[in-house]
Parts: C-alpha cells; sequence; structure tokens
C-alpha cells in the first residue's frame, strides 16, 4: 500500500523489515559494502590481472597495470579457445535437451493423474540429493558401455549432454509453474480444436516464461560448471572442456598467473552473459514464486 506518497516497499523489503527510514538505509549500505568487498574485489582482481603484463598473487590490484592483451595470446597457444568452444556446444546442447525434456516432464505432471506420480517425483528429487561423486564411477562405466545398445559414448559431447538433460531441479520448476495456470484455459483451447501439443506450445509455455528464464539461467550454470563428468566422460585432451583445462593448467608449472587469469575470465563470460540477458526473467520467476 502507497503511503505519504512515497512508493511502496517492495515485497522482499517488508519481509525484512526494511522502511524509508534513514536507519534501513545505512544498514543496506553496510551490507552492499560487506557483499561487493566479498565478492566484487575478487573478480576485480581476475579480471586485472588477466589484463595485466605482469601479475602478482599475492598482491591484490583491481584495476590492470600495463595493460595488455598477452595472456589471451597465451591462451590462444595453450588452445582454451578450442576448450571453450567444447564447453558452450555441451552446454548449449544439454541446456537444450534439458528445457525439452523439463517442459514435457513438467506438463505431465501437473496435468495428469497417474498410477506412481509421487514416485516419479521422489525420483526426480533423489537426483538433485545424489553428488557427483557417488555416481561418478558407476556412470564411467555406463558411458562405456551403453546399455542395450552396446555403444562407447567416452570422447563424444553426448556423453556429457545426456546425463545432464535430465535435471530434477528444472522438473520441479516447471511442474510448479504449470500447475497455477486454471485447467479452465486448457480445456477451453481443446475446445477449439488445439491438440495436446498446440495447448502446450500455443497457451501453457507462452504463460511459463519466467519460469522458463529461471532454469535456462540455473541449468546453463549447472551444465558449464561440470568438472568431474566431462573429466571422466573425455578419452583425452582433445575433449576437455574449459572449467577441466583450467584446472588442469592450474597445476602446470609452466603456465603464469596472468594466463590462468585470461583463461578465467574466458569461462566466466558466458554465465555472466546469460544471466545478464535474463535477469528480468529470473526476478520475475523468484517473486512468482514467492507469491504462491
Amino acid at each position: 500500500m502507497k503511503g505519504m506518497g512515497g512508493p511502496a516497499p517492495s515485497r522482499f523489503d517488508s519481509a525484512l523489515g526494511w522502511t524509508a527510514a534513514p536507519s534501513s538505509t545505512v544498514i543496506r549500505l553496510v551490507i552492499a559494502a560487506v557483499l561487493l568487498a566479498v565478492f566484487g574485489v575478487p573478480f576485480l582482481t581476475v579480471v586485472s590481472s588477466a589484463f595485466s603484463h605482469t601479475s602478482d598473487p599475492t598482491q591484490l590490484a583491481v584495476l590492470p597495470t600495463d595493460p595488455t592483451l598477452d595472456n589471451f595470446r597465451a591462451a590462444g597457444e595453450w588452445r582454451l579457445f578450442t576448450y571453450l568452444r567444447n564447453s558452450l556446444i555441451i552446454a548449449g546442447g544439454g541446456l537444450l535437451l534439458q528445457m525439452t525434456a523439463s517442459v514435457l516432464a513438467g506438463y505431465a505432471l501437473s496435468r495428469r493423474k497417474f498410477r506412481g506420480q509421487a514416485l516419479v517425483m521422489l525420483l526426480f528429487l533423489i537426483t538433485m540429493m545424489l553428488p557427483e561423486e557417488v555416481i561418478a564411477v558407476p556412470l564411467s562405466i555406463v558411458l562405456g558401455d551403453l546399455p542395450l545398445l552396446g555403444i562407447n559414448l567416452k570422447g563424444t559431447v553426448l556423453a556429457i549432454i545426456l546425463p545432464v538433460g535430465i535435471w530434477g531441479f528444472s522438473i520441479m520448476v516447471m511442474t510448479e509453474f504449470m500447475r497455477d495456470i486454471p485447467e479452465e484455459i486448457c480445456e477451453a483451447a481443446r475446445l477449439d480444436g488445439l491438440s495436446e501439443i498446440g495447448v502446450l506450445g500455443r497457451i501453457v509455455l507462452p504463460m511459463c516464461k519466467p519460469a522458463l528464464g529461471v532454469i535456462t539461467i540455473f541449468g546453463f550454470i549447472m551444465i558449464w560448471n561440470q568438472y568431474l563428468l566431462p573429466l571422466i566422460a573425455s578419452d583425452g585432451p582433445g575433449s576437455y572442456t574449459i572449467t577441466v583445462a583450467i584446472a588442469l593448467l592450474r597445476d602446470d608449472p609452466s603456465g603464469s598467473t596472468g594466463l590462468l587469469a585470461a583463461g578465467s575470465v574466458l569461462a566466466l563470460a558466458p554465465s555472466l552473459i546469460v544471466y545478464l540477458l535474463l535477469q528480468s526473467s529470473l526476478v520475475r520467476g523468484i517473486t512468482a514464486g514467492a507469491g504462491k
């Protein structure tokens, strides 16, 4: 409710008990300063080191000294751009598969009642709880000899894309959003002659844009940050991703700190771009979920 001509407090402010009083403003500034120091300074230091001619890991430099692109030229010689391309292909393919599976599974779970539905939801939840280390060994065996087909997927992009194509978090988000869409709207569309696929594509999906934004951001970051899966699925350096390459480069004594920082900037850039492009959808998705 608006009062005294000022803007109404947001839902976030109301939940924390923040008002327009000076004390609340001071608290916000202090929290912002602490968060900037914790998260912003290390980020700026890495960017500065990537563009610096010489970098000392023991010194924090927010701005680059003697700016240069030599570290990125060295990154090209170390094939980091090739590993970046591998990561982009895997992240794009994995995200496409994950969104397709999430939409179809979410629609089925939210619109249909069938025997064992609770068990299916439980299995999706379990996939979110199991750490990667637990399934690393059996997953490595399965990738080397795919059941029934007897195909060896190791060294291919499918070996990484298929395991990340189904993610319980994305399915849960889509299911919960689709449950809030009135069934009467879908029923009216069916009476107008739309098929089930038409109802999903022309009625349900346009109303789930905030949820699609949420699962795109979190799904991309989840796939992009994969380390153990690309390591066990690869059959050599040629199929490494940028995250694996940087981890191995860190232990290589011939690699400089500037080169490592340049590789980190290359690895960070795609996630940052995806977030900036979809941040409005992320905010709408989170606030819509908080309003339930």
